[in-house]
């Protein structure tokens, strides 16, 4: 996409405080104005509407890529490579899925940034199955959460934690801690100078989300919720009565006074209301994945 050439560029020389500054002067789309811009870029490929839209969610993709800090790898090239990910987002946006560009954004966001620290990191190169991919990602928070920032391997109590945490087996704990010898010698060891000598405790991902991010997250919160009311039309009458006395009401209506008021056992009520959830899941998941999303099961 030719908007990417007219994009600020972060760069070592100029500094990643004047980046974010320069980022911060775009302003954030309303709902009304984001859907006319990606409709005009689906219906006429405008690049002027297209180069809005991802200017607009440069401090989203720079916030993302500020969690993958700790890789040893230039913080300039990973906002480059968050950027990448956000125009491939814009480029493949569909407005009439009925949520924000945030929210589809974010996946491919990271999903760049990851590709490139995984070509990047020869060490990974030794296990690229999703597991491990998985592992060699979330290893080090893993380690910070414990206190286990100690050079050296790890403590078995540690090592049966962390596999638990991650669905990993102890023995690929013990080899990607290995591999990654030498990291995480000390959360105080400075790491690079490109944004001012940042030291390794700032790999730490910031859990308290930014605007754009908060943003994005309520935004799917109304998907989900919209795809809950569809999905109920899958569900008779009596199904969906009980399933939202049962399991959405602010306080649950008693198993013994549904049985009555259908006159059917307790057990009976039970049924249904396991029935119709799983219906309702099975039918969420349908109508998320035409959306290109993901619904827990």
């Amino acid at each position: 996409m030719s908007t990417y050439t007219n994009l600020p560029a972060p760069s070592p020389e100029q500094g990643l405080n004047r980046y974010m500054q320069e980022i911060r002067k775009f302003p954030l789309l309303e709902p009304e104005e984001e859907y006319m811009l990606a409709k005009a870029w689906v219906d006429r490929q405008d690049s002027a509407a297209a180069h809005k839209l991802v200017t607009s969610h440069l401090r989203l993709a720079a916030k993302i890529a500020m969690g993958y800090r700790g890789y040893g790898l230039p913080q300039a090239e990973v906002i480059s490579e968050a950027n990448v990910g956000l125009m491939q987002a814009v480029k493949r946006f569909d407005p009439e899925r009925g949520f924000r560009l945030a929210t589809y954004a974010m996946w491919w966001i990271r999903a760049s940034i990851q590709e490139y620290i995984l070509r990047s990191w020869s060490l990974v190169k030794l296990g690229t199955t999703s597991a491990q991919k998985k592992l060699f990602f979330n290893l080090r928070k893993a380690k910070a959460k414990l206190g286990a920032l100690e050079e050296g391997d790890l403590r078995p109590e540690n090592v049966a934690q962390i596999a638990k945490d991650l669905s990993v087996t102890e023995q690929e704990v013990i080899d990607m801690n290995r591999r990654m010898a030498g990291a995480d010698a000390s959360l105080n060891a400075t790491v690079g100078s490109e944004d001012g000598g940042a030291q390794w405790q700032d790999w730490l991902e910031d859990e308290d989300s930014n605007q754009a991010e908060a943003y994005a997250e309520r935004d799917e919160l109304d998907i989900r919720r919209t795809l809950l009311v569809q999905a109920m039309s899958a569900l008779n009458d009596r199904e969906k009565e009980i399933l939202m006395q049962r399991r959405l009401a602010d306080e649950p209506v008693t198993l013994e006074a549904l049985s009555e008021k259908h006159s059917v056992s307790r057990e009976r009520i039970r049924q249904i209301e396991v029935r119709a959830f799983e219906k309702l899941q099975a039918k969420m998941r349908e109508l998320a994945k035409g959306k290109g999303m993901v619904v827990p099961g």
